[in-house]
């Protein structure tokens, strides 16, 4: 069984994190108001999830977030510079400025990608676990999705095969009560997303998703139960979004400000840093010190991502088609229809 008391060194790593995700997001708010950045959805409050499970992750392992990625990214590697800049569509971003901020991907990293499409990560995941267990390798698979892609087929789907097959794959909802607007309350019977683990015959985990600790004990089980070929957990996170759901949601009137206060007086990184300090493990100084390399890298990948060139229109097509053999449409009522000249599949279903 993995280690579930992180020593000195991890929790030093997992408040860098947290810090540097924090200062990300605020960066990247920044960007969007000066009007560089769209569509962002932001993960502040939210950072003790990723880093608690990302902590116990190795090369090889896998990653796969959501809409709301940043956070999972981070906790995952993948370079502040090169996420920022695609962020702003600049060609030095990690996708070359075609990803943008719902699509970050790093597969050297292990992040396999974040996703717009809500639950359409959950079987990739799981295609990823399926692929390590008939590779023969230990390694696992973990997603990440709301609690608004709870009730989404390929999440039952994706766990029943999980179940079946005792595939490596984690899945992890970050509830965070809202699903753009709609109260976790209203939507999703039966008062929690991890009860539903019973119906696949695979551990369902409540735990507190604004405590890193208790994210990395939890995460440590299920990632070990996964690597020894015990098969699949449902973890669900209860986390809160401190921000709206996406930029123009501003005021946000589907929640009082009472909820808001009781959360953030709960706040991920201040439960870290006051454990860390109370049990002699480092500093307030030493912790400045991360708070301010925290800064520095921000900086210098918003530097970066603004000194970037966005990429040039001659790459408008690529690495977005394949091409294969092609016939054209030169006469009839498609060719008027769709263009002369325009690639349609061959017999074998191909198109350029």
């Amino acid at each position: 069984m993995a280690a579930t008391t992180p020593d000195a060194k991890t929790l030093l790593w997992m408040y860098e994190t947290m810090v540097t995700i924090r200062k990300f997001e605020e960066q990247c708010k920044r960007e969007a108001d000066a009007g560089k950045l769209r569509g962002m959805h932001s993960s502040v409050g939210q950072e003790a999830v990723p880093t608690g499970i990302c902590a116990h992750l190795k090369e090889g392992d896998y990653v796969l977030g959501t809409h709301r990625s940043h956070h999972h990214c981070i906790a995952q590697g993948v370079g502040l510079n090169e996420m920022m800049a695609e962020l702003l569509g600049k060609v030095t971003g990690t996708n070359r400025g075609k990803g943008g901020t719902m699509h970050i991907a790093d597969v050297d990293k292990g992040m396999l990608g974040a996703n717009g499409v809500v639950g359409s990560n959950i079987p990739v995941a799981t295609g990823a676990a399926l692929s390590a267990k008939l590779r023969g390798t230990d390694n696992v698979s973990v997603v990440f999705f709301g609690d608004g892609a709870v009730a989404q087929g390929s999440l039952h789907e994706s766990m029943n095969l999980a179940a079946i097959w005792k595939l490596p794959v984690v899945f992890l909802c970050e509830n965070n009560r809202y699903a753009e607007s709609t109260p976790f309350e209203y939507a999703v019977a039966g008062g929690s997303i991890a009860n539903r683990a019973a119906g696949y015959d695979m551990p369902g985990i409540l735990v507190d998703g604004q405590s890193v600790l208790e994210m990395y004990e939890v995460g440590g089980q299920a990632v070990q139960r996964a690597r020894s070929g015990d098969g699949p957990t449902l973890i669900e996170a209860q986390t809160y979004r401190y921000l709206g759901h996406f930029g123009a949601d501003n005021p946000l009137l589907y929640r009082s400000e009472e909820e808001e206060a009781h959360f953030k007086a709960r706040d991920c990184i201040k439960h870290l840093k006051a454990h860390i300090v109370g049990a002699g493990v480092a500093g307030e100084d030493d912790l400045q010190a991360l708070d301010e390399k925290a800064d520095e890298a921000v900086a210098e990948a918003a530097k970066f991502a603004n000194d970037s060139p966005f990429p040039d229109l001659s790459e408008l097509f690529t690495d977005v088609y394949i091409s294969y053999p092609e016939q054209k449409i030169t006469s009839g009522a498609a060719a008027e229809a769709i263009g002369t000249g325009v690639p349609v599949p061959d017999a074998g279903g191909r198109s350029g």
